[in-house]
């Protein structure tokens, strides 16, 4: 197969990988086969088993990667939609938004004190609790690599994906206003899709909080970098 071939096969692939991950999830909703990470999973074994080179898989498939940008840009569409529940929880969305921030730099500035990780690392996960545009976006300012801050941001999505329930029991937390700020908060796209399987308003308020969370880490990222560095 020729380098062209294979990249266009990597690219095929990649896509047919997304587009089953997520018929099968909404089939039956168990956390393995979320298109977040069997998606990722199902490429790598791919890409392994095919020994394809990363120069060849990432011919075409860097495609995907500019569409961040429209998509960034179509965060405009919801919070649009959504105006009236912004004028009816304005607050609750700016202390989500908030908290959000400082917990999630919070935490992973702890994290890199506590334990001896090298500074690419550090400095990547300070993002980790917005959405991949954003995140993307905001890592450079604080010195981060956006490849791992990608990772990153993955990793944290599904983690709170997968926990969010337990912690919603254990902490009694049940109106449909703070599990959406939470999800979207905290564990941006994937927490805002789980929210959107607890309920209509949870979807709608962690959407939200995703959009503007990420909107205020971009914005403070210069201002954020300087204190925390």
């Amino acid at each position: 197969m020729s380098d062209s071939a294979l990249a266009l096969f990597s690219l095929v692939a990649t896509l047919g990988f997304y587009y089953l991950t997520k018929v099968a999830y909404a089939r039956k909703k168990v956390f393995f086969l979320a298109p977040i990470l069997a998606a990722p999973l199902g490429i790598i074994a791919l890409v392994l088993a095919l020994r394809i080179p990363l120069d060849d898989y990432f011919r075409f498939t860097h495609l995907l990667v500019l569409m961040l940008g429209p998509a960034t840009i179509a965060f405009a569409v919801p919070i649009y939609q959504q105006r009236g529940v912004i004028m009816r929880y304005p607050m609750t969305l700016t202390f989500g938004v908030i908290t959000g921030l400082v917990l999630g730099m919070g935490s992973s500035w702890l994290l890199a004190q506590l334990f001896p990780l090298p500074d690419e690392i550090a400095h990547s996960m300070l993002v980790r609790s917005v959405s991949t545009p954003f995140a993307l976006q905001a890592a450079t300012a604080f010195g981060g690599v956006p490849e791992i801050t990608a990772m990153l941001v993955m990793a944290t999505g599904i983690i709170g994906m997968v926990i969010c329930e337990p912690v919603f029991r254990a902490t009694r937390i049940r109106t449909s206003l703070a599990r959406g700020v939470a999800l979207g908060a905290s564990a941006h796209g994937a927490g805002t899709a789980k929210a959107r399987e607890l309920g209509n308003e949870e979807g709608v308020i962690a959407s939200l909080t995703m959009i503007f969370t990420g909107i205020a880490m971009v914005l403070g990222a210069p201002v954020f970098a300087s204190v925390l560095g």
